[in-house]
């Protein structure tokens, strides 16, 4: 029970926007005891626990209850994970379980469940360029056109993606199979990563499920460099088709070669690492194209590009920016079904916020924000 209490303590917690300090203060209890009974260090007297129950505005069985727990997840680390990262982790997927929990609720509720599109792809033994081509061909893409919204893509296609933001050193997705009334894809969109790198992300956590169905085990941690390689090379030709990067790199070939690989990554929204990954594949180029490009786009734009950063906006406002941002990456769908389930009267605004992730005076906001346009 005490593990179940620590988690849904920081999940109403943060709901709430209550540092630990605040609400333990809140609470009128020290922090250190609060700390222990969020960590699991202790178990919480009644007392207590009906003061955290009053000062949250939930129930003791808020608190008490049950956490969802996902069987069928990929959720894998290249190294050893450190106890703090460990719970790092555990509680990622206990945000996951949740988020797919309501979004699951949601969609029963409003007869609104949408069909996985691409699983007859799963039942093939191919290879990750042809599984890629086979998925597009199923999405009605053809090979010359790009993805302008990846996330509207995959829902559409019966894939529930969740944004999500974690300090959780090299944590970029995960995903969960349809056992757990999947597949879904879990995003870290964490400032300090490239929206190219979020939506190369996604393309590679399809990969995983569209390639590795049978891998999705709970209890297994450590990546497998094999399936990581193949999910890389799904995800490359999945945004960028082999013969629209070539007709495109042709069509670029009197521009300076780091213009090109800019004008290359902005046309299929790709980090400009993965468009020199394809020349290396490619065989036009060595793997020392790195380099040679951080030099040369230091004199060319007179900046240093830093690890995990795209190029920045150029320098003239006639030239086309270079790197995506936020609004290039969001997800609609879940905010849609609440929307949907409040206007049915089937949730009130406090379960929609929780939903949310957003404290109820937000969700007051953003109703308020949806009225303007009726």
């Amino acid at each position: 029970m005490t593990n179940n209490i620590g988690v849904n303590l920081r999940r109403f917690r943060k709901l709430n926007n209550y540092s630990q300090q605040q609400l333990a203060e809140k609470a009128g209890i020290s922090r250190v005891a609060y700390r222990n009974i969020e960590t699991g260090d202790s178990e919480p007297r009644p007392s207590n626990l009906n003061a955290l129950a009053a000062a949250l505005g939930v129930s003791v069985f808020d608190l008490t209850e049950q956490v969802p727990k996902l069987e069928s997840l990929r959720f894998r680390s290249h190294k050893s994970l450190t106890t703090r990262e460990q719970a790092q982790r555990e509680q990622i997927s206990v945000e996951v379980a949740n988020w797919l929990q309501d979004f699951n609720g949601l969609e029963e509720m409003l007869g609104k469940r949408l069909s996985y599109k691409l699983k007859p792809i799963e039942e093939n033994n191919i290879d990750p360029e042809q599984a890629a081509d086979e998925a597009r061909a199923q999405l009605k893409l053809s090979c010359a056109k790009c993805i302008p919204d990846i996330c509207e893509l995959l829902e559409k296609a019966g894939v529930k993606i969740f944004l999500i933001k974690s300090k959780l050193n090299k944590f970029f997705g995960l995903s969960v199979g349809e056992p757990d009334k999947g597949p879904a894809i879990a995003v870290n969109t964490d400032n300090s990563i490239p929206v190219e790198r979020q939506i190369f992300t996604a393309a590679h956590e399809l990969g995983h499920i569209i390639l590795h169905g049978d891998s999705y085990i709970s209890d297994q941690l450590r990546e497998n460099k094999e399936q990581e390689d193949e999910a890389n090379c799904f995800a490359g030709y999945f945004l960028m088709p082999r013969e629209s990067f070539i007709n495109i790199w042709k069509e670029n070939r009197g521009l300076h070669w780091v213009d090109s690989v800019l004008h290359t990554k902005r046309r299929f929204r790709v980090s400009y690492k993965t468009v020199l990954k394809r020349l290396i594949d490619m065989e036009m180029t060595d793997r020392g194209i790195y380099k040679k490009f951080n030099n040369s786009y230091r004199r060319r734009y007179n900046k240093i590009l830093k690890y995990k950063e795209e190029p920045d906006l150029p320098k003239k406002k006639s030239e086309e920016p270079s790197r995506l941002d936020n609004v290039d990456f969001m997800e609609d769908r879940l905010n849609r079904l609440v929307r949907d389930a409040l206007d049915e009267n089937l949730i009130g605004v406090s379960r929609a916020a929780e939903i949310l992730k957003i404290s109820i005076a937000e969700m007051r906001d953003l109703i308020r924000e949806w009225e303007i346009f009726g």
